[in-house]
C-alpha cells in the first residue's frame, strides 16, 4: 500500500509571513500524524524561507511515523539530517534560491557525488531516495549509485493528466517497471492532488510513498486538515 507523507513547508511559509509561531509547525506535524498521515516531509532551504533548520530539530522528537527530509546535499544539510537521524533523505538538485524543485538529478553527470553522499547517509542508518525524472538512463544510473529508492518527479504527469491520463502516465509506468526490475523502491511527488493521485497509484501500485504539500495544505483551507488527509488517504487505498 502506498503511504502518504505530508509536506508541511507551507505551514512554515504562513508562519514566517507574520513572524512568531502561528501556525505552529510542530503542532501541525503532530495533527497530521494523528489524522492518519504515515510520514512528515520537510524541505529546509538555505534561505530558510519556510522550514528552518531549528524546525527540523524541534520536529524530530514528535515524529512517530517517518521523517523525510528533502534537500540539496551540501555540508550543512548533511550535518542536519545526520544530527536528527532522519528516517529518509530525499536528495534534490535545487540551487540556492530556487522557488521549488522543477527537475530531477542528472544521475549520470553527478554519479560520483551521489555515490559519496548516498554511501555517507546509508552508513549513518538513513534510507536514501534520489529525485529523478521519468528517464530510463537516469534511473539506471540511480541504481548503479546504490540508492534505496528514487522519487519520481511527477509535475509532467500532473500537467498532462487532465488532457489525457493515459499519455500522462505512460512514461512513469515504464520508469516504475524498470525501477522495480533494478531493485529500487519508488516514491513520487510534485503537483499531486485529489484529482490526479488515485490514477497514479492505481496505475503504478509499486509506489511506496507519495509526498504532498502544496495541494494538500491548500485543500485543508476549505476541507479542514483532518478531512483533507482522509481524502488523500482514500485516493491511495488499493
Amino acid at each position: 500500500m502506498t503511504r502518504l507523507s505530508v509536506n508541511i513547508n507551507k505551514i512554515a511559509t504562513l508562519r514566517n509571513s507574520r513572524g512568531g509561531s502561528v501556525p505552529n509547525v510542530v503542532e501541525a506535524a503532530i495533527n497530521c500524524q494523528k489524522f492518519g498521515a504515515q510520514g512528515i516531509t520537510v524541505h529546509p532551504r538555505p534561505d530558510e524561507r519556510h522550514i528552518r533548520r531549528q524546525d527540523v530539530y524541534d520536529l524530530k522528537p514528535h515524529i512517530t511515523t517517518e521523517l523525510n527530509i528533502e534537500g540539496y546535499p551540501d555540508d550543512n544539510f548533511l550535518k542536519l539530517v545526520t544530527d536528527v537521524r532522519a528516517d529518509q533523505v530525499t536528495l534534490v538538485p535545487d540551487v540556492p534560491g530556487q522557488l521549488t524543485s522543477d527537475h530531477g538529478w542528472d544521475t549520470v553527470k553527478h554519479k560520483k557525488k551521489l555515490i559519496d553522499v548516498v554511501g555517507y547517509l546509508q552508513r549513518n542508518g538513513i534510507r536514501t531516495s534520489i529525485f529523478v525524472d521519468a528517464d530510463i538512463k537516469m534511473i539506471e544510473a540511480a541504481a548503479e549509485i546504490g540508492t534505496n529508492r528514487i522519487e519520481l518527479y511527477t509535475e509532467p504527469y500532473a500537467q498532462k493528466y487532465m488532457a489525457n491520463p493515459e499519455v500522462a502516465i505512460a512514461p512513469f509506468r515504464e520508469a516504475a517497471k524498470l525501477a522495480v526490475k533494478l531493485g529500487l523502491g519508488i516514491n513520487a511527488g510534485h503537483d499531486l492532488n485529489l484529482r490526479n493521485l488515485k490514477y497514479l497509484t492505481d496505475m503504478i501500485p509499486a509506489i511506496a510513498e507519495v509526498s504532498i504539500g502544496h495541494a494538500l495544505i491548500a485543500d485543508a483551507l476549505y476541507l479542514g486538515l483532518r478531512n483533507t488527509i482522509k481524502e488523500y488517504l482514500d485516493c491511495i487505498k488499493p
